[in-house]
C-alpha cells in the first residue's frame, strides 16, 4: 500500500477523532464538499425539475451526508489517490442519491438508465477496485436479462440498481413490503447461484 502524499497525510490526521485540528479540518472537508456538490447540482440543474433554493438545498444536504461518510469511512482511504479526490467522490454521488431521491417523490418508481454504469463506482471507492466491480456488475448485469423474470428483473433494477426506496417500489406495483422481501429473497438466490457458478463470488458472500 503506498503512503499517502503530505495533503493527505495531513487531512487523514487531522479528521481523525482526538486530533488537536479535528473540528477545523471538519469545517474544511464540509466547506469542500459543498463546493463540489453545489458545482454538481448545478451541472444537474433543471434535469429533473429542481431550479433554485430547492436545488440549494439538495446540494447543502448532499455534502453534509458525504462528509458523514467520509468519516465512517475514513480508515478504508489507502493512500492510491489524493484524499480530496476520494472525498469528493462521496459528495457527487450523494447528489445523484438526493436528485433521484426527488424524482421518486415526484414521479415514482422510475428506473435510472445511467444507474447500471455507475454501480462499480458505488461498490467501491478504490480505483484499483473499481475495474473488480466492473467485471462483476457485467455479469449480474448478463444473469439478470437472461435468467430473471420480467417481474424479478424490475424489482432487481430497481432496489439494486437504481435505488428506489421499497415503498415506493410496493405503491408502484400495488404489492407489499413483504412480498418484494420475498422477491428479493428470490432474486439474490438465483444472482449467487449463478456468480458462484462463475467463480465470482466465494460461498461466504452475499450478494447486494
Amino acid at each position: 500500500m503506498p503512503d499517502p502524499d503530505p495533503e493527505s497525510a495531513a487531512w487523514v490526521g487531522g479528521l481523525t477523532p482526538g486530533s488537536p485540528e479535528h473540528d477545523a479540518t471538519v469545517a474544511r472537508l464540509l466547506a469542500l464538499l459543498r463546493r463540489v456538490t453545489a458545482a454538481e447540482a448545478a451541472r444537474r440543474a433543471g434535469t429533473n425539475g429542481l431550479y433554485g433554493r430547492e436545488l440549494d438545498d439538495v446540494a447543502e444536504q448532499a455534502a453534509d451526508d458525504a462528509c458523514v461518510s467520509v468519516l465512517r469511512r475514513l480508515p478504508d482511504f489507502e493512500g492510491r489517490s489524493r484524499f480530496t479526490t476520494w472525498a469528493c467522490r462521496f459528495a457527487i454521488l450523494e447528489v445523484g442519491q438526493k436528485i433521484a431521491r426527488h424524482r421518486w417523490r415526484r414521479d415514482g418508481a422510475a428506473l435510472d438508465p445511467e444507474a447500471w454504469e455507475q454501480m462499480p463506482a458505488r461498490i467501491s471507492t478504490a480505483p484499483e477496485q473499481v475495474a473488480e466491480a466492473r467485471i462483476l456488475v457485467e455479469a449480474i448485469r448478463r444473469v439478470v436479462a437472461t435468467e430473471l423474470t420480467p417481474r424479478q428483473r424490475h424489482v432487481f433494477e430497481a432496489l439494486f440498481v437504481s435505488g428506489v426506496p421499497i415503498d415506493v417500489l410496493a405503491l408502484e406495483l400495488g404489492s407489499t413490503r413483504n412480498a418484494l422481501y420475498k422477491a428479493e429473497y428470490d432474486v439474490r438466490a438465483k444472482l449467487r447461484k449463478h456468480l458462484l457458478a462463475e467463480g465470482l463470488v466465494s460461498e461466504g458472500e452475499v450478494t447486494r
